[in-house]
């Protein structure tokens, strides 16, 4: 390759070509020409240096008006891209703008990792939803230092390996790959005199609490989410974590749930199921709703009471309270009851039974 091609020959574009088309053409034929996919391939070297260079020339607006205006003469002299690390350096550029993060800027600052605690609410409390401080015991930012993890009256110093950056990047073959500087674990700076209370660590352990509101509704192995109560983050000053909390409903004596129906059962005499009757039931909430027990209501049967089981946690409303009505028989009766009950099975019996004949 004793001439240079055109540029934009090179990498197949027009020379109205935007950015977005370079740097697409380029992606393609840097991996095409890429030494390690063409071991048996001499020129493929020179060929990967040739879109690279055409590519950093075209993509630097000052460098390619020169070039549209006086070619290769106008850019010759540092205006290409030579050696080995100028070339891993936009190739790694390219890459690091298809996934969203500078190669050569500085990592964000760590998140803190989450916690996950468990707590336990009576029925009562899932129903009608409630406030309760949960207790957590974790590492909390050092008070003494900050968070910092320096002693009084110093600070956290550069990362001499990688310059603040928190990593260190390394060659393998024509390949460039970025890991978290081990000297700094990624935080880009270190402790040089540590502080006294943490040693360093810019975190202490401490039991702490917080107020978690639970919504009205919230059922048995559902999670709640409490942002920013977490682990802290690293001394680099990364945001601190979430608190999850399991919840655990306990049983409960007089009412079952499931999902949005409540569920409760209520003894009546024969009497009050064969006459009929009114109840007393008293809610979770305290409350005391009237149950219309209707006449002849049979063993096991359940009433429908809309509107009074658990609210909806994803939508207005609540869902329905059922009523099941046990009969109760009694053991032992005295001699009146007896004769009553048989004068009853004998007025029972007379009467005409209702015969239903085949359609």
């Amino acid at each position: 390759m004793s001439e240079k091609r055109c540029y934009y020959e090179v990498l197949g574009v027009p020379r109205e070509a935007g950015d977005d088309d370079i740097r697409k053409s380029y992606r393609q034929a840097a991996l095409k020409s890429h030494p390690d996919r063409n071991p048996d391939d001499p020129t493929a070297v020179e060929r990967f240096k040739e879109a690279s260079e055409a590519y950093a020339v075209l993509t630097d607006e000052g460098k390619r008006a020169r070039y549209d205006q006086f070619g290769h003469a106008g850019v010759d002299g540092g205006a290409g891209v030579g050696g080995a690390e100028d070339i891993f350096s936009h190739f790694q550029d390219l890459f690091s703008d298809f996934f969203g993060e500078s190669s050569r800027g500085r990592r964000a600052p760590r998140r803190g990792g989450d916690i996950r605690v468990q707590e336990r609410l009576s029925l009562r409390d899932a129903v009608l939803g409630c406030k309760r401080e949960v207790v957590v015991r974790a590492p909390v930012a050092c008070e003494a230092c900050s968070g910092s993890g320096a002693a009084e009256g110093t600070k956290r110093q550069l990362c001499g390996t990688c310059r603040g950056s928190g990593q260190v990047t390394t060659a393998r073959g024509f390949v460039m790959f970025s890991s978290g500087c081990p000297h700094c674990a990624g935080q880009g700076s270190v402790v040089e005199k540590p502080c006294g209370k943490c040693r360093g660590h810019g975190q202490v352990e401490k039991t702490r609490k917080v107020v978690v509101s639970f919504p009205a509704g919230i059922d048995n192995e559902q999670r709640l989410r409490v942002p920013g109560q977490g682990l802290p983050g690293p001394a680099g000053g990364g945001a601190a974590g979430d608190l999850y909390v399991d919840v655990e409903v306990e049983p409960d004596e007089r009412f079952e749930r499931e999902g949005a129906e409540l569920i409760a059962r209520t003894s009546v005499s024969f009497a009050d199921a064969a006459l009929g009757t009114t109840l007393s039931l008293e809610l979770l909430d305290g409350s005391t709703l009237e149950v219309e027990v209707p006449s002849g209501t049979q063993p096991g049967e359940v009433i429908r009471i809309d509107g009074q089981g658990v609210p909806h946690l994803d939508r207005r409303g609540r869902g329905a309270l059922h009523v099941q009505v046990q009969v109760v028989v009694p053991r032992t009766l005295s001699a009146k009851a007896k004769g009553l009950l048989a004068d009853l099975e004998a007025e029972l019996r007379a009467r005409p039974s209702k015969r239903v004949s085949a359609s």
